[in-house]
């Protein structure tokens, strides 16, 4: 659908710059769109790769085991039916420390993770009942994880600044105390929606 939105706009923006005369300008603003994509996309790559080094050092030297059980009660307040050492368990406190960060990039793959391990989980739960198979659709748990992901809580917001930075803002961090509020405002309302929704369920 984002295909066809952006193609639709890029194609409508062209015809009317070409209608209208401005061809040249239009040339110009694709060759200055191009290159600022590029000179963006690198400075991302860098961020991301920074902290997704830093999240892999920490996964390594036990930081994220530890973080786990720091985050445990409150994983275990948003998710009761996943056994306490299951493997989902550390890929969604990564997942969430990583949003904590604003690094929605680096959560993504232990987000796509922590769904799997929570798929594996329903198709046991329905292998016990006696009706083994496939997981035809998004368990509790899976419909909660995805909530959170989407109000996404961030206490410091890495991209946001970095996108600001790379624009010349005077102080890129000015979105830091804006964006902890927006988020805990989203998320808190997340947690009560997943609440009210479980309770209905059952």
């Amino acid at each position: 659908m984002l295909n066809w939105i952006w193609g639709i706009m890029i194609t409508a923006g062209t015809a009317y710059g070409i209608v209208t005369g401005n061809t040249a300008a239009v040339g110009e603003a694709i060759m200055e769109g191009a290159a600022e994509a590029v000179s963006l996309a690198i400075t991302m790559a860098g961020v991301l790769g920074l902290w997704c080094g830093l999240m892999e050092i920490a996964g390594r030297s036990g930081l994220l085991r530890a973080v786990t059980r720091i985050m445990r009660p409150f994983i275990r307040f948003l998710f009761p039916n996943i056994p306490v050492h299951h493997k989902a368990f550390e890929y969604i406190s990564v997942n969430f420390v990583a949003n904590l960060f604003g690094l929605s990039g680096a959560a993504t793959p232990s987000g796509i993770k922590a769904m799997q391990h929570l798929s594996e989980l329903e198709e046991k739960k329905l292998c016990d009942s006696g009706k083994c198979g496939k997981v035809s659709k998004a368990s509790r748990e899976m419909c909660t994880f995805l909530v959170i992901n989407v109000s996404s809580l961030q206490l410091i917001p890495i991209n946001m600044v970095a996108y600001r930075s790379q624009y010349g803002s005077v102080s890129p961090s000015a979105v830091t105390a804006p964006a902890i509020i927006a988020t805990l405002a989203s998320t808190v309302t997340a947690v009560i929606f997943c609440k009210i929704m479980c309770k209905m369920s059952r």
